[in-house]
């Protein structure tokens, strides 16, 4: 219910380190939830979706009908801001 109609921000930080040099950093995503019904919400809880997921909700399954808009990098909502950890491993010599 806390999300229906709303905006909330989901951060990652993440720590690399390599021979004694180290990246570290922080993502942060704005979700935008459209409005919804309470026989909507009861029925996805209803779903084993949302039990083993931070935010309650996973935007790569049956929640992403609920996204009304994503502000910044949708996999940091899924988990792991991917693109910037590569950067992050690239400036410390990590071959990938």
């Amino acid at each position: 219910q806390m999300y229906s109609g709303r905006s909330h921000l989901v951060h990652t930080g993440v720590c690399v380190q390599k021979a004694g040099l180290r990246e570290k950093f922080t993502v942060t995503t704005r979700v935008t939830f459209c409005p919804m019904t309470r026989a909507e919400i009861e029925a996805y809880i209803s779903t084993d979706e949302p039990y083993d997921k931070a935010g309650a909700y996973g935007i790569q399954g049956t929640a992403a009908r609920f996204v009304r808009g994503v502000e910044g990098c949708y996999f940091n909502v899924m988990g792991l801001p991917v693109s910037r950890l590569y950067a992050a491993l690239k400036s410390l010599g990590v071959r990938i």
